[in-house]
């Protein structure tokens, strides 16, 4: 059954590989004018009939006032 050794030992010859470390994220820059810095805003959108509604982190860039538009937690900027 189990070897009893520790995890990552080697099991019937074969060994495992360590995870790759995460990369940082990338610097988010405005894509019109290249600034970096923006101005953070909560967003709620209903859907069409307005049995769901949609909330989203707005970016919006304090040079040119372009807004992105992030839905969701799962990202690879971090807000907070």
């Amino acid at each position: 059954m189990g070897t009893g050794g520790p995890v990552g030992a080697s099991v019937s010859g074969m060994t495992q590989t360590p995870a790759p470390t995460p990369t940082p994220a990338p610097a988010l820059i405005c894509p019109l004018c290249s600034c970096p810095k923006f101005q953070q805003e909560e967003s709620r959108s209903d859907s069409r009939w307005g049995f769901t509604s949609h909330r989203m982190t707005l970016l919006v860039c304090t040079n040119c006032r372009y807004v992105l538009h992030f839905y969701d937690a799962n990202s690879i900027f971090d807000f907070d």
